[in-house]
């Protein structure tokens, strides 16, 4: 009686085992350190590294160590100062061209590195960082459809044949003035039959010897405009966090028209305020293959419905200011090579609206060039406006087509990542800012370690005291459920914030609970005349029931917590679920498995110290 088969001892300590290898990376802290990223997300050099090297050593700054990735170098210092000093460095030294931000880089060893060992990620309220929240900008917005309903209008009436006078933005909306009234009539035919001018309210209006057309956006347009935007621009800017390698960013909506944007472990605003000013819109135009470049370069004389570009050569190249796709309407990218040629190139996949404009332009323009634009809006207000492939149309592109004309592959993944990265579909400015700062992070740490302390040494007093030698083996079930906890929270990568914390605190309460369940049924089973024995077994096996109803009506809680909380609440249901699952474990497999061994198999007991 009261005896585990061996499987069960094997599976308990492997947990156990497992638990302590990957909880053990949280012992270890974290070194100041610098990383270096490209402004665009793109491979850094092996020269860069022997550049910033130098730099170092000359100004007699040494550091911890290095780490060269793909797309970042992570240089760790034994402290601040020396963190300070090369930041300053190496700002002055790299220019715009890349992201020099100060962060906080876990110090766990090699070897548990390679077992995938990693330590908690704390959250902005533990570790410091930057907080923003952003404001979407409407009127800017407004102004940009009004635009894109004047462009579509103007090649929808010049694709039909219909004479019109003037197509421009006035106010609120869109002003077409017609030479006839049978243009007029045709136009409104056309442009409620155009599925990209839909969400436009025509009025006909009296204008002197012209017959002109009133558009205004529709409040319902104008709603879906907003909401639109607003999610657009949230996945935008994760991914282009994400891309510059900010460890754990939290980036979600606050409101009808904010977005809130919290970088844990950057400590410069300025640097913070770069990354996410580093957004970038791409645009496909067509080349204008009626004019020549260099011609239009050195007189100055543009053709109107032309821009004049430089390619990556440096040469003139002329674009026309008609858009045909914007990255707004992309849905997806990736690189790889050309099944036929064996060259690199990108495979593009567009929205419906994108495909059909794409479709019509490409059908009408097989053995033309089109160019893909990268425009890049800086913090500073510097705007940058790169030609970054010029490749010719061979068939009537759709949703899905290939852009090719690349040089290397390297070439191809940068080309892709950028339009991955994408574009804010409306502008946003930071309506307000905060820097939490490390000491702050380092309070709130100290003060929730020791409310765990403190409520983990109280309940292993009491158990002691109340419950001797079972309230010995349920403080032994105790500290590996804590330990259990931290290692699936770190394997996780769950973020840890102080309402996390609460629900560990909670979570101590509740892991011994069920122990006093079932040493208090062991109790009523010996008080009934009993054998120890029996009454071992009978106390887990009676009080289970009772355990398991009350933990899964928390986990209902925690779910309902997690599913319909913000931010801080989900991370006190994440602790609280994931402690119940090892307290559950701890607490009747774990205890269970000690008492046998003191108590169980074929020993005479006459008395339970309990």
């Amino acid at each position: 009686m009261n005896q585990y088969p061996a499987w069960k001892y094997i599976l308990i300590l492997t947990v156990l085992l497992l638990g302590a290898l990957f909880a053990l990376p949280n012992l270890y802290g974290e070194d100041p350190a610098i990383q270096v990223t490209s402004t665009r997300g793109f491979e850094l050099s092996q020269a860069l590294e022997s550049d910033i090297d130098n730099a170092l050593a000359a100004e007699q700054i040494g550091y911890k160590s290095r780490e060269q990735g793909e797309d970042r170098l992570l240089y760790r210092f034994e402290n601040g100062d020396d963190q300070l000093r090369a930041s300053e460095l190496m700002q002055e030294a790299l220019g715009d061209n890349y992201v020099v931000a100060l962060n906080l880089a876990h110090a766990t060893p090699d070897w548990l590195r390679s077992f995938g060992g990693k330590p908690l990620t704390l959250g902005l309220d533990l570790q410091g960082g930057v907080h923003f929240l952003m404001q979407l900008d409407m009127e800017t917005a407004r102004a940009q459809a009004l635009d894109r309903y004047v462009q579509d209008i103007r090649a929808a009436l010049r694709e039909a044949g219909v004479r019109y006078v003037s197509v421009r933005q006035e106010g609120d909306g869109v002003r077409v003035l017609l030479r006839t009234a049978e243009n007029r009539n045709e136009a409104v035919r056309i442009i409620e039959a155009d599925q990209s001018l839909q969400g436009l309210e025509l009025t006909e209006l009296a204008a002197g010897e012209t017959f002109g057309l009133q558009g205004t956006i529709l409040e319902a347009q104008l709603q879906e405009l907003q909401q639109t935007a607003l999610k657009q621009n949230i996945t935008t800017l994760r991914n282009r966090v994400n891309e510059l390698g900010v460890a754990e960013p939290v980036i979600q909506q606050q409101g009808a028209d904010r977005v809130v944007v919290q970088l844990p472990g950057v400590q410069d605003m300025a640097e913070a305020k770069k990354i996410l000013g580093a957004t970038a819109t791409l645009e496909y135009r067509a080349v204008d293959e009626a004019n020549d470049p260099f011609s239009a370069a050195q007189s100055g004389r543009v053709p109107s419905d032309s821009r004049l570009y430089t390619d990556k050569l440096g040469n003139p190249l002329l674009l026309k200011k008609r858009l045909i796709v914007t990255c707004d309407q992309l849905i997806g990218a990736s690189a790889g090579f050309d099944q036929r040629s064996g060259t690199p190139q990108v495979s593009v996949t567009l929205d419906g609206v994108g495909a059909s404009r794409m479709l019509d332009f490409t059908r009408e323009n097989v053995g033309n060039r089109m160019a893909v634009v990268y425009i890049e809006q800086k913090a500073s207000g510097q705007r940058i406006e790169d030609v970054i492939s010029v490749a010719v149309v061979r068939e009537p592109l759709g949703k899905r087509f290939q852009t090719t004309g690349l040089d290397s592959i390297k070439e191809a993944s940068q080309l892709s990542l950028l339009l991955r990265a994408g574009a804010l579909a409306a502008p946003m400015e930071i309506a307000f800012q905060r820097t939490v700062g490390p000491s702050l992070g380092a309070d709130n740490i100290e003060r929730g370690f020791q409310s765990v302390l403190i409520g983990f040494v109280l309940v292993l007093i009491f158990m002691a005291i109340y419950y001797r030698v079972f309230g010995l083996v349920a403080n032994l079930a105790l500290a590996a459920n804590l330990v259990l906890l931290i290692a699936l929270l770190s394997a996780l990568g769950a973020t840890l914030t102080m309402p996390g914390i609460a629900g560990i605190v909670l979570t101590v309460g509740m892991a011994v609970d069920a122990n006093v369940l079932i040493f208090e049924r062991i109790r009523e089973e010996i008080d009934n005349g009993n054998t120890p024995q029996a009454s071992i077994r009978a106390g887990y096996e009676k009080a289970f029931s009772t355990i398991a109803d009350a933990n899964v009506t928390t986990l209902i809680a925690a779910f309902v917590l997690f599913l319909f909380g913000t931010g801080p609440v989900k991370g006190f249901a994440v602790t609280l679920s994931l402690g119940i699952v090892t307290s559950m474990f701890t607490a009747i497999m774990g205890t269970r498995s000690v008492i046998n061994l003191i108590y169980g198999g074929r020993k005479r007991v006459e008395k339970l110290s309990i």
